[in-house]
């Protein structure tokens, strides 16, 4: 991370009140992704089971208010919100494949289940095209060394089919993976924070986010969100290994949000 600010060394109060500044931020870009999570924990200390409500059912109904709220106060606008349904179906889509195949299983009933899955599952995939959305925006996020667009969809493309294809044939995760570092290789992401402008290799900004991932992922099927084969006994830790698969997501929802924001902004130039 590069510190671009002239003049004297910076204080440490100045890095502090920039450090607090940061965390401030990417929480309100969580604010989707920490909304999920409390209404899991909710589903737990509610006696939902009293009143007849089914868990997965209180949480959707949880994550389609949540929706509505952030709307109406325009906390997300529009366009953002249509990425994120985009990004909830293509989870959702993924979603019904992996429970079909047992990758993992969500055991309890529910009026809002379709296929074995239950409606607000694509919200935790819609929590990441959220949080791009809000750091593009908040952060005034600007991109410098990218790849050409069709090099790049064919890439986010081919990570989002190998999570079907690997099924019946070889895993490419870890050749696609080296492909993105190639591909991304000179590829800088800049932003904001009170006047002063950081910059951040893409590839370590999608290690750092798929990472986050990771960590609420373990928080999640911790809370009962789902449940892996090797956790039907008991909660343990989630396989490393999906650390890497949620960094290639990542990718996915960066293309997602990234396009929405080019076009945006050629738009507002045409305005001119």
């Amino acid at each position: 991370m590069a510190f671009t600010a002239h003049g004297p060394t910076p204080t440490p109060l100045f890095l502090w009140r920039l450090l607090r500044l940061f965390v401030w931020k990417e929480l309100l870009c969580c604010t989707f992704a920490l909304g999920v999570v409390a209404l899991l924990a909710l589903s737990h200390l509610l006696p939902l089971a009293a009143w007849g409500i089914a868990r997965y059912d209180f949480v959707l109904l949880g994550c389609l208010l949540m929706q509505g709220l952030l709307l109406l106060t325009r906390f997300e606008t529009g366009r953002e919100a249509g990425v994120i349904v985009l990004f909830h179906l293509l989870g959702f889509g993924l979603e019904v494949f992996k429970t079909a195949h047992g990758s993992w299983a969500y055991p309890e009933e529910a009026l809002s289940k379709v296929a074995g899955v239950p409606l607000y599952a694509g919200f935790m995939y819609a929590s990441v095209g959220s949080y791009m959305a809000q750091a593009w925006r908040r952060f005034h996020l600007t991109l410098t060394g990218l790849p050409s667009l069709r090099l790049q969809a064919g890439l986010a493309g081919g990570a989002y089919l190998n999570f079907f294809t690997h099924h019946y044939g070889p895993d490419l995760r870890y050749v696609l993976t080296a492909l993105l570092l190639l591909a991304y290789r000179r590829t800088r992401v800049q932003f904001l924070i009170h006047k002063e402008r950081f910059t951040l290799p893409l590839p370590l900004a999608f290690a750092l986010i798929g990472l986050f991932v990771y960590l609420a992922e373990n928080a999640a099927t911790a809370l009962g969100a789902w449940v892996y084969p090797h956790q039907a006994q008991g909660w343990q830790p989630v396989h490393l290994d999906k650390a890497l698969a949620w960094i290639l997501m990542v990718v996915v929802a960066f293309l997602i949000v990234s396009g929405l924001k080019t076009w945006e902004g050629r738009r507002d130039e045409a305005e001119l």
